[in-house]
């Protein structure tokens, strides 16, 4: 028994020396695809302009591009990118269903709603008003808080299957997605307007306090979920086996729903709908780096990042000088692989 153990340990160095060179390796690509995003735009800017501006050395219209416009999109980007993918791996471990995701549990149809709700019923005009983008973004964040209160509710206290609680998720956002087409009908123009607006999903948006507060609980609920890593990462032996050793298989997933759920709401409150970053991203993930969530939920944080990074700095130059919202942009590349996924969803767990 020892000498195997004896000969196991090297190659579970090995394959622990490797998952860490892969995070490394997501976090170099993660810091150049920053500095690249700096740079390019409408107004394209040398690398050795965006350092000075960086350091606070270039003054005038470099320095207010990088410092005030593009420094605040990039931080964003890396938040809510980071943040929807690691809820949505965490969903897809919790519900051990692939197809798990913040878009497909309708999350981000519900924070949607609650933002036409805040422009149509409660009269804020989120693109004029001083107080109207707060009253906006507590809006959608208190209705996603609802829709997940009623995704528990079916965890909880009905404990239906992984299958089930997807379907009740798209169901469920298709009555949310039905309620907002029927204000954008009833709202003016200027209502339809800012909706529509909103529900681009658009990094560019998030101002700086609106950035502190959605780094706030994504970095939390990242912390979290990587620090239950191990745990998470039992639950793939089965119910059994993670009761056998200790763990309150109900209350992990239900902690998990919640932290998962939480996140995506701050996410979607701020910058409006990225759909798809939740599913896909885990997806590319597993298939590089394995099922362990010691090291898939990690990667999935660094990978979305760079992704949605990526993602809005082609937004910004495809059809340049008009800026495109880069949640168009993600629906275009997410939903084939939605479609791909729902078909041969088998194959993928």
């Amino acid at each position: 028994m020892s000498d195997v153990a004896t000969e196991g340990r090297p190659a579970y160095d090995r394959f622990v020396r490797r998952k860490l060179l892969f995070l490394a390796g997501c976090l170099l690509a993660l810091v150049a695809v920053a500095f690249l995003a700096l740079a390019v735009g409408p107004v394209r800017l040398a690398p050795a302009t965006v350092l000075e501006a960086l350091m606070g050395r270039a003054d005038g219209t470099a320095g207010s591009i990088v410092r005030g416009v593009r420094l605040p999109a990039v931080l964003a980007a890396i938040v809510a990118g980071g943040g929807l993918s690691v809820a949505g791996a965490a969903m897809q471990t919790v519900l051990r269903n692939p197809l798990g995701s913040p878009f497909t549990l309708g999350i981000s149809q519900a924070a949607a709603f609650g933002a036409a709700f805040a422009i149509v019923v409660l009269g804020t005009d989120s693109l004029s008003s001083v107080g109207g983008p707060h009253v906006v973004t507590l809006s959608a964040f208190g209705w996603s808080l609802l829709s997940t209160a009623a995704i528990l509710a079916l965890v909880s206290y009905a404990r239906v299957s992984p299958e089930t609680l997807i379907l009740s998720g798209v169901a469920l956002g298709s009555l949310f997605t039905a309620a907002l087409s029927f204000l954008q009908y009833v709202g003016t123009d200027v209502e339809v307007a800012a909706i529509v607006y909103w529900t681009f999903g658009d990094v560019g948006r998030a101002t700086r306090t609106d950035l502190v507060a959605m780094a706030a609980v994504t970095v939390a609920g990242v912390v979290y979920f990587v620090a239950n890593g191990r745990r998470y990462a039992v639950l793939n032996a089965g119910d059994e086996v993670a009761t056998s050793l200790g763990i309150d298989v109900d209350r992990l997933r239900i902690r998990g729903m919640v932290v998962a759920s939480l996140v995506t709401a701050a996410v979607v409150s701020f910058v409006g709908i990225v759909g798809f970053v939740g599913l896909v991203v885990p997806h590319v993930v597993r298939k590089l780096v394995g099922g362990d969530e010691r090291f898939l939920l990690p990667a999935s944080a660094l990978v979305g990042a760079t992704l949605l990074l990526a993602a809005d700095a082609v937004a910004r130059t495809v059809l340049a000088p008009v800026v495109l919202p880069v949640g168009i942009l993600t629906a275009f590349l997410g939903a084939p692989l939605f479609l791909y996924l729902v078909v041969t969803r088998r194959d993928h767990w």
